[in-house]
């Protein structure tokens, strides 16, 4: 287990299906960054995505725009 204080974002990588709050709905940022993502790469946007799959869907996305 890492030490919080020697490696602090250690912890703070967690797969989206970890997520306890995983199946809530999206924040109003993720959709905000998912939207303009959608825009730059010509993808649709799904505006019922959890959490989880917003973030998984962002990951995609960045790597399509070459973020």
């Amino acid at each position: 287990m890492d030490n919080p204080k020697t490696d602090p974002t250690g912890n703070a990588v967690k797969d989206p299906d970890d997520w306890v709050t995983g199946d809530e709905p999206m924040t109003g940022a993720q959709a905000s960054y998912l939207k303009t993502l959608c825009e730059e790469t010509g993808e649709e946007f799904d505006d019922g995505l959890t959490k989880a799959d917003a973030s998984e869907r962002i990951e995609t996305l960045k790597e399509k725009a070459g973020h």
